[in-house]
């Protein structure tokens, strides 16, 4: 088991817009084997931060994830509002930072 939490700045006012494009992505991501938890949460603090928690069963499926069309429709789709993000994965005997 695999935790995932990758954390997104994004351009003021851009959340709803934001949440409308990560949707497809939410969904698709969701019937992928090896996926057990995918949300996307709001910061209640700061309007400019979202947040993916996620849970995978294996590296092996996260990595599966990552050849998806829907993340691939994802990266183009939220390029207009994504600053910067910054992507901890969190093994059982480690937290790996890409």
């Amino acid at each position: 088991m695999i935790y995932v939490v990758a954390t997104l700045e994004i351009r003021p006012d851009t959340l709803e817009a934001l949440v409308d494009v990560a949707r497809p992505l939410l969904e698709g991501t969701r019937n992928e084997p090896g996926c057990r938890r995918y949300d996307l949460h709001a910061s209640v603090t700061d309007p400019s931060r979202v947040v993916f928690v996620e849970e995978w069963e294996s590296r092996e499926h996260l990595e599966a994830h990552f050849g998806t069309p829907h993340i691939a429709a994802w990266r183009q789709a939220s390029k207009p509002f994504v600053v910067s993000a910054r992507v901890e994965i969190i093994h059982p005997d480690r937290v790996e930072a890409i």
